[in-house]
C-alpha cells in the first residue's frame, strides 16, 4: 500500500455521477473515499478517524457548502477542504477562502487539478501514485 492509502477523503455532491466519478477517480489512486449526497448526511455520519481531506460542493440541499464550512469550523474540527462550484466567481472564491477552503476548482473540475489540490493540501497524500 502506498502513502495515499492512510488518506481518507470525504467528497460531498448532490450530483450521483459527480459522485461515482470522484470516488472511481480517487480510488484509483489508492485514497480511501466516502461520499455523501449532503452536508447533513456527512455531519450525521462524521466520526473518528476524521477525513484527512474534505472535496465539496458549494451548491446542495440542506446545508449549503458554504454552512457546512462555518459548522466545522463552529465545531472546531480543521481539516483541509476543496471546494467545487459550477458558478464561479471571485467574491465566491474569497467567501470559500475565508470559511478555510484550501482550493476553489470549477466544475466540471479536471481530475489533475483535484488530485494535486489534496496533495498540496494534506502532505501525507504526496505519495499517491500517478503523482
Amino acid at each position: 500500500m502506498g502513502a495515499a492509502s492512510r488518506c481518507r477523503i470525504a467528497v460531498i455532491d448532490d450530483d450521483k455521477a459527480v459522485l461515482k466519478a470522484l470516488q472511481r477517480l480517487l480510488a484509483t489512486h489508492d485514497f480511501g473515499v466516502e461520499t455523501y449526497e449532503s452536508a447533513d448526511r456527512f455531519l450525521e455520519a462524521l466520526r473518528v478517524p476524521l477525513p484527512d481531506c474534505l472535496v465539496l460542493d458549494l451548491q446542495l440541499p440542506g446545508t449549503n457548502g458554504i454552512e457546512l464550512q462555518r459548522e466545522l469550523l463552529r465545531l472546531g474540527l480543521a481539516f483541509p477542504v476543496i471546494v467545487l462550484t459550477g458558478y464561479d466567481d471571485p467574491d465566491m472564491r474569497r467567501q470559500c477562502r475565508s470559511t478555510g477552503a484550501v482550493a476553489c476548482l470549477s466544475k466540471p473540475v479536471d481530475g489533475r487539478a483535484l488530485l494535486l489540490a489534496i496533495r498540496t493540501a494534506v502532505p501525507a497524500c504526496r505519495g499517491a501514485p500517478g503523482h
